[in-house]
């Protein structure tokens, strides 16, 4: 069967960036301020299959503001939970000044499997401890590596809404470098729950298969505004297609009121 939960990884990976070299980022220039908390309905042929909830919560210790702690929880529907259950959790540990991941940990539970990873990463070494099925090992990452939930709030940032405007970028993830391009197709308003928004279309092409199913085209429509939030994703799988929609932390956006 397809592994609906996959989507959700995707839906972390919507926005993604390359080895940018940025300057200290105040947090009045970032789209993203800790206590947003965004809840996507998860549906394959029509099916609503995944509740994912992407947040940033503050992170206690001696930097203060400086790190935040990015949660991305996926839980399946009841209809799902029956005959595949889906409880995954990943918390990565951000820098708000650079916006690259200091360290992140990966809870997966699908089915009858049940993993888990985590990574610290040594940017300034270009090096990345990864912790998998017991063992330990250190690998070489390019400058400004992202992780998998990291990527999104990144690139919310840095990626211009510009028609034509592209980016590179290295993921780390499943102990490789994921080389991934993002490129802004156009801007167009669309309708959901939050009534209708001015959205930035965004193409993310992703040269490799079989990670997320997918045909290496993922679709994500993203505000054309201050926050960036986005709002909509798609991806084409073997049968059909996944889209995940905006259904709970959209104040804001057209005329829906704040729901947090």
């Amino acid at each position: 069967m397809l592994r609906l939960s996959a989507f959700w990884l995707v839906s972390v990976l919507l926005f993604l960036v390359g080895s940018i070299d940025v300057e200290a980022l105040g947090e009045t220039t970032r789209p993203f301020q800790i206590g947003e908390r965004l809840t996507y309905e998860v549906s394959w042929l029509n099916l609503t299959a995944v509740i994912a909830v992407m947040e940033v919560a503050p992170l206690e210790g001696t930097r203060g503001n400086a790190v935040a702690k990015l949660v991305g929880t996926a839980q399946s529907t009841p209809i799902i939970t029956k005959f595949f259950p889906i409880d995954n959790r990943v918390e990565s540990e951000l820098d708000l000044d650079t916006l690259v991941p200091e360290h992140m940990t990966f809870h997966r539970r699908e089915g009858k499997k049940k993993e888990d990873i985590e990574y610290v990463f040594h940017q300034k070494e270009g090096m990345v401890m990864a912790v998998r099925g017991g063992t330990t090992e250190s690998l070489p990452i390019p400058a400004g590596t992202q992780d998998i939930i990291s990527c999104l709030y990144y690139t919310r940032t840095v990626l211009p809404p510009n028609p034509g405007a592209s980016l590179k970028m290295n993921v780390y993830h499943d102990k490789k470098n994921r080389p991934v391009e993002v490129r802004v197709e156009a801007v167009e308003t669309i309708e959901g729950v939050w009534g209708k928004a001015e959205t930035v279309r965004v193409l993310v092409i992703m040269p490799f298969h079989g990670l997320f199913m997918n045909q290496g085209n993922i679709r994500v429509w993203v505000t054309n505004d201050e926050r960036k939030t986005p709002v909509r994703m798609k991806a084409e799988v073997v049968l059909g297609s996944i889209v995940a929609d905006l259904v709970d932390g959209f104040a804001g956006i057209g005329s829906a009121e704040q729901k947090y």
